[in-house]
């Protein structure tokens, strides 16, 4: 089995760039599935950093809060 040293070379750097492709797009497709399902910022979230800035949140503060954020996640 005689394989010239630059067919190897060639083979094993597509190799390489492929698989580096891949695996970039699956990682990518599993963490916004991931950030869906878990969203990094909810309402008890809100609320507290509210109360951290001295305001006392009301419901209606927050659920427009979300709302915003939805409609800037759903622009994208």
């Amino acid at each position: 089995m005689d394989i010239k040293i630059w067919l190897f070379v060639v083979i094993l750097l597509l190799t390489l760039i492929i698989g580096a492709v891949i695996g970039f797009f699956v990682s990518r497709n599993l963490f916004t599935k991931y950030l869906e399902k878990n969203p990094p910022i909810n309402k008890n979230m809100i609320r507290a950093m509210m109360m951290q800035m001295g305001r006392k949140p009301s419901e209606r503060d927050i659920n427009r809060i979300m709302e915003s954020m939805n409609q800037y996640k759903n622009q994208k």
